[in-house]
């Protein structure tokens, strides 16, 4: 007599805890597909805004009239336009009073821009401690149904007298696709934690980057206004 040991045969077959341990796997597995492909479109998105406000910025026109027209936007500004309005807003406010010095403007203006890049650092890591935790817990939790269906698999074989092969492949077999799963759902989550991580730290360094050359333009302009 064939035993079937088909995917589909086995994974109804299982136990309940195992089956439990499969549906909270595929669970994961689809919540990190789809947090992937949300991340993947966001971080390019970022990098494309990041590159085409770059241009413009340093296209020569006047800074207040790019702040103007970053202003008027519907959307809330992201990534580099964000930080640069933080700071020429704060800049302006502070240009308007008197009494604060050149110096004391342009601090104003970083301090703006740091609040600002935090926000977008902590916008652009959202979900990746998700990943992390798939990628990490994922083969441990195939493993635990993997563990639980051995021990039923051999707990059955105390009622029969004669222990073949047969009997304990199907159990067996079914608890090895608990680790299969497990490593299903880990290594995309970790492919991707990584790979996007090294993006989320370029696009920081580079947040960082205009932040300081935004800072030292500032200061030139507060300078120059003070000689007038």
């Amino acid at each position: 007599m064939s035993t079937d040991l088909s995917m589909l045969h086995l994974i109804l077959g299982a136990s309940p805890v195992v089956q439990l341990v499969m549906l909270l796997l595929v669970a994961l597995s689809l919540l990190s597909w789809t947090l992937i492909f949300h991340k993947w479109k966001k971080l390019g998105a970022a990098q494309r805004d990041a590159k085409d406000f770059e241009q413009q910025f340093w296209s020569g026109g006047e800074l207040a009239a790019l702040y103007q027209q970053v202003a008027a936007r519907e959307q809330d500004n992201e990534g580099m336009a964000d930080i640069f309005e933080a700071g020429f807003k704060e800049y302006s406010r502070l240009r308007k009073q008197p009494q604060v010095e050149g110096g004391a403007m342009v601090e104003g203006a970083q301090r703006a821009m740091r609040v600002a890049l935090s926000r977008e650092e902590d916008r652009l890591e959202a979900g990746l401690s998700f990943l992390a935790t798939v990628g990490s817990t994922s083969p441990y939790i195939g493993l635990f149904g993997t563990v639980w269906g051995i021990m039923n698999a051999f707990r059955s074989l105390g009622n029969v007298h004669q222990a073949t092969l047969a009997m304990v492949a199907p159990g067996i077999a079914e608890a090895l696709i608990a680790t299969a799963m497990g490593l299903f759902a880990a290594i995309p989550a970790v492919i991707a934690y990584n790979r996007f991580s090294n993006d989320v730290e370029r696009l920081a360094n580079r947040y960082d980057n205009f932040l300081e050359e935004f800072a030292a333009l500032l200061h030139r302009q507060s300078l120059t206004a003070r000689k007038d």
